[in-house]
């Protein structure tokens, strides 16, 4: 059956639509067996030919920094928040874009796929994009001493076999041919291993645990195996022991009953005592300087918690950085440290208003912005607040000043993006019409007349914070951090009037 398409993009892609919520309602008890196993195939065949169409919409979208004129200045933002995906599928998506889309180079011209016999596959809807990045990734294996013609006939290799095979199987295909070409490891060097060195810190769960997964080189591995060896000993840096023995095992000095003793009531996997002896050798590095000046924001733990939840000792903190901390945990961090009180009242021993005295914001002020914003004000951005900077509003070259009511925490590509013009953006502090939301920053594109945008991310919380009790009594079993805490809520008690106004008491 030939069907007449009309040649506009739009209209093709609501004819998709069309057609595809058509066949969802379609009557498929009619259908034989044998017409259904066509529905299925045809239906994947669709699927996969979408996948080309995708990562040709991604190139063109790329291209021409289309994603700018919609408000966002990442392409993956445009995707991970315009579109509503998720990050592994704003990775996979564009990755597979990389490979078989039709780039566009410095000079204006049309480049190739990365990997042709690939797309020319995807687009046949022979393969998936799936397909695509199991053959990427094989690709990116290959050491860079290769000969180019081996490597594009490896390419054509796996294409045709994945034709025929799931993407799992053709891992193992790409296992097979990875061993073949450089079967006694004589084509990787130095260079190579460095060149797929990486170390990533994945988002946190829903129990607030992180993985972390690298790839060393051998000196990195030597280094740290050395250091693990060290640090965790059976019997050292054990959190669960209140006698255990810290720092490094062959430190001179230590007495070998009480390590024995110690090593004895050490019950810890392998796993968990090298956990342990990383969170050793963080504290040490936090705890000697080598973060950097100590009156950096940057160079210090910095943390934020509800009132509410200090005083009861439950809920989540937020750091800096990004990271969730049960309260409890950030009361144990607390221990040793000198707090730095911040609550929401209506003056301050600490100067935020510099005027137009001074152009970088102080450490009061970021303190400040991290108590309201918590991390990057434009729309849709996770960055945390530690890689923020702090935005005037109106901008300093137009006259905005210094003041903790005129600032904003704003990642450096959003901090660049708030000015007029196309693609870019006003921001304003809200008022109290803003509901909850004021005394947030807002964002409107600045060639449109829209509602200003407030940046829901980093302020998940708000609609369930519970109301402050009237007092805060210690427990039984108040520590000593959380005594010194209650002391100063005690001091200082909390009178929410909105956002913008925020007291900073020194620390004690």
């Amino acid at each position: 059956m030939t069907t007449t398409l009309p040649d506009d993009p739009i209209a093709l892609a609501q004819l998709l639509v069309e057609a595809t919520d058509a066949l969802r309602t379609a009557n498929l008890d009619a259908l034989t067996e044998d017409q259904l196993v066509t529905v299925a195939e045809t239906t994947e065949q669709a699927r996969r030919v979408a996948d080309a169409a995708d990562a040709a919409i991604i190139t063109a979208v790329s291209d021409r920094a289309a994603y700018r004129k919609a408000g966002w200045i990442r392409l993956s933002q445009f995707l991970g928040f315009g579109l509503r995906l998720g990050p592994g599928e704003v990775k996979r998506r564009t990755l597979a874009a990389t490979k078989v889309g039709r780039l566009t180079s410095l000079t204006g011209q049309t480049l190739d796929p990365v990997q042709p016999a690939s797309a020319a596959a995807l687009g046949d809807g022979a393969i998936s994009a799936a397909h695509v990045i199991v053959i990427a990734e094989t690709l990116r294996l290959i050491p860079d001493r290769v000969p180019a013609d081996i490597i594009a006939g490896a390419e054509a290799h796996l294409a045709d076999a994945a034709r025929t095979l799931a993407p799992d199987q053709l891992k193992k295909v790409g296992i097979r041919l990875l061993a073949h070409l450089d079967p006694d490891g004589q084509l990787t060097d130095d260079r190579d291993r460095r060149r797929h060195r990486e170390l990533t810190l994945a988002q946190q769960d829903v129990r607030l645990m992180s993985k972390l997964t690298a790839h060393l080189t051998p000196q990195v591995r030597a280094k740290l195996e050395v250091i693990l060896h060290a640090w965790a000993a059976p019997g050292f840096n054990n959190p669960e022991d209140p006698d255990t023995l810290h720092g490094a095992a062959d430190a001179p000095g230590i007495d070998s009953a009480a390590r024995q003793a110690a090593a004895d009531r050490d019950h810890r996997s392998p796993g968990q005592r090298n956990h342990d002896a990383l969170e050793a050798l963080l504290d040490f590095v936090l705890t000697h300087g080598a973060l950097g000046a100590p009156g950096k924001l940057s160079a210090s733990l910095v943390i934020t918690a509800d009132l509410t939840d200090l005083a009861a000792g439950t809920g989540i903190a937020l750091t800096a950085t990004g990271t969730r901390l049960p309260v409890p945990a950030l009361l144990d961090l607390a221990a040793d440290t000198v707090p730095y009180l911040e609550v929401f009242a209506g003056a301050t021993r600490e100067i935020l208003y510099l005027g137009r005295g001074r152009r970088l914001a102080s450490k009061a002020q970021r303190l400040a912005l991290f108590g309201r914003d918590r991390g990057c004000t434009g729309p849709g951005c996770d960055q945390p607040f530690a890689r923020t900077e702090a935005h005037h509003m109106p901008d300093w070259q137009h006259g905005g000043p210094t003041d903790i009511d005129h600032l904003g925490a704003a990642c450096g590509p959003h901090n660049r993006a708030a000015s007029t013009g196309p693609a870019r953006w006003n921001t304003t502090i809200l008022g109290a019409e803003a509901g909850h939301h004021a005394g947030r920053v807002g964002w409107t594109p600045a060639d449109r007349d829209t509602t200003p945008t407030v940046n829901p991310i980093h302020h998940a919380d708000l609609p369930l914070r519970r109301p402050p009790p009237a007092a805060y009594p210690p427990s039984a079993r108040t520590s000593a951090a959380e005594y010194r805490l209650l002391g100063l809520l005690a001091a200082h008690p909390a009178t929410p009037v909105g956002d913008t106004d925020l007291r900073l008491p020194p620390a004690a």
